[in-house]
């Protein structure tokens, strides 16, 4: 009986968790942040939410590439004219160009991560969070027994 007990009140700690941060989706899973990789490996279970979430790396991969590209083209102008040379604006303007390039990807890397933890946490076996037995013991003239009520 407790073992059935332990195993309802843990069917919802498998439920992955959406944050966001900075324009980005982050997951918790019983309140751990997950890796791009974990999340990868606990969304197998579910084949439609695998090819989704595949589908995603694909975008955060091409995103932090333009991103970090874009950033460094920016800040190299930036740092030369700081520094009193002189700068080539044309690297800022490619830069800004290629970061502006890698906000839709991100969106899009958002949009299906979201969607594929979607699809695993509605694929997840449904109880009742709200399942929170009350255990009382009864006496009963020479008579002992423990009730469960929920």
């Amino acid at each position: 009986m407790f073992v059935a007990i332990f195993t309802f009140s843990n069917v919802n700690a498998q439920k992955i968790e959406l944050k966001k941060s900075f324009g980005e989706n982050l997951f918790y899973q019983n309140g751990e942040k997950l890796t791009n990789r974990q999340l990868t490996n606990i969304l197998k279970s579910n084949n439609e939410a695998f090819n989704l979430i595949k589908s995603a790396k694909s975008n955060y991969t091409w995103a932090t590439i333009l991103g970090v590209s874009g950033g460094a083209l920016v800040g190299f102008p930036i740092g030369t004219a700081v520094g009193g040379g002189d700068p080539k604006w044309e690297l800022a303007g490619a830069g800004a160009a290629l970061i502006l390039v890698a906000i839709p990807i991100l969106n899009n890397y958002n949009k299906k991560s979201k969607a594929a933890v979607a699809l695993y946490n509605a694929d997840l076996p449904t109880v009742s969070s709200s399942f929170k037995p009350v255990f009382n013991l009864n006496f009963k003239d020479v008579n002992l027994g423990i009730t469960m009520s929920f």
